[in-house]
C-alpha cells in the first residue's frame, strides 16, 4: 500500500495510474542508480510528446503557417517546460539517483526533472498505448497551449541565434557533431557551434542531435548576449 501511496500525488497530476509500478520505478531511474534506468523510456517519450503536441497545434491553430508552429511546438516541449511539469508533479521527491546525483542536487536538476518526465510519457505508452499517453500529455500541456499566442511567440534558441548573427550582418553558426556516444538505441550527440567573429566554438550534448544543437544554440547565444553587455 505504501508503493501505490507515494505515488498518489503523481496519478492525480497525471490523471493516471500505472498498473505495473516496476516500469513506474524505472521512469524515474537515473542512468547514475542502476543498470535498468529510464534513457530508452525518455527516448521514446520524447516522440510521442512531439507528435502529440504537434498534432493538437495543427487543430487549435488552424491558418497558422509551419515556421510558426514549429517554434510553437519548440516551446511546448524544451526542457524548461518539462521541468516545470516535473516540479509541479513533484517528481524530484520520487526520483532514484545515484549518491553521486543526490550529493549534487540532482533532484533538482532542470535536466534530470525534464528527462524523466519524457521518461513516463514513454512508461505510460509502453503500458496503455497512444490514447491514454495522448489524454495525458493534452492535460498536462492544455494551460499551456491555451495560452499561445503564434503571433507573439518565443522563438526557439536556434532561430534566435540566427536572428541575433542575421542583424549585425554576420555568417550563420555551423553546427558539427563532434561525438555520438552509445548504442544504437541510446546515443548521446555532442555538437558544437562556431560563428565566425568568436574563436572558440561552444559544445553541448544531448539524446538527439536535435536537442544538443538547441542548448549549443543557447551557449553561443548568452556568451555573445553578455560580450554585447
Amino acid at each position: 500500500m505504501q508503493g501505490i501511496d507515494k505515488f498518489a500525488h503523481l496519478s492525480r497530476i497525471l490523471n493516471y495510474r500505472f498498473e505495473d509500478l516496476t516500469l513506474l520505478e524505472q521512469a524515474l531511474t537515473h542512468r547514475s542508480a542502476a543498470k535498468l534506468h529510464n534513457e530508452r523510456l525518455e527516448f521514446l517519450g520524447d516522440a510521442v510528446l512531439g507528435m502529440v503536441i504537434a498534432e493538437a497545434l495543427y487543430n487549435t491553430f488552424e491558418s497558422v503557417p509551419e515556421g510558426k508552429l514549429t517554434r510553437m511546438r519548440s516551446t511546448l516541449v524544451k526542457g524548461e517546460t518539462l521541468a516545470e511539469i516535473a516540479k509541479e508533479a513533484k517528481l524530484g521527491e520520487l526520483l532514484r539517483l545515484g549518491q553521486g546525483e543526490l550529493k549534487s542536487g540532482g533532484h533538482r536538476r532542470s535536466s534530470i526533472l525534464a528527462d524523466a518526465v519524457e521518461a513516463i510519457l514513454g512508461a505510460i505508452y509502453l503500458e496503455a498505448g497512444l490514447e491514454p499517453t495522448r489524454n495525458v500529455i493534452l492535460k498536462l500541456w492544455a494551460q499551456r497551449i491555451e495560452a499561445l499566442n503564434p503571433h507573439e511567440h518565443p522563438k526557439d534558441n536556434k532561430t534566435q541565434l540566427q536572428e541575433f548573427l542575421q542583424s549585425r550582418r554576420q555568417p550563420l553558426p555551423i553546427y558539427e557533431v563532434v561525438n555520438i556516444s552509445g548504442k544504437d538505441h541510446d546515443q548521446t550527440f555532442e555538437i558544437s557551434c562556431k560563428i565566425s567573429q568568436e574563436g572558440e566554438p561552444v559544445t553541448a550534448s544531448g539524446n538527439s542531435r536535435r536537442k544538443a544543437e538547441q542548448k549549443a544554440a543557447k551557449l553561443m547565444l548568452e556568451r555573445l548576449e553578455n560580450a554585447a553587455r
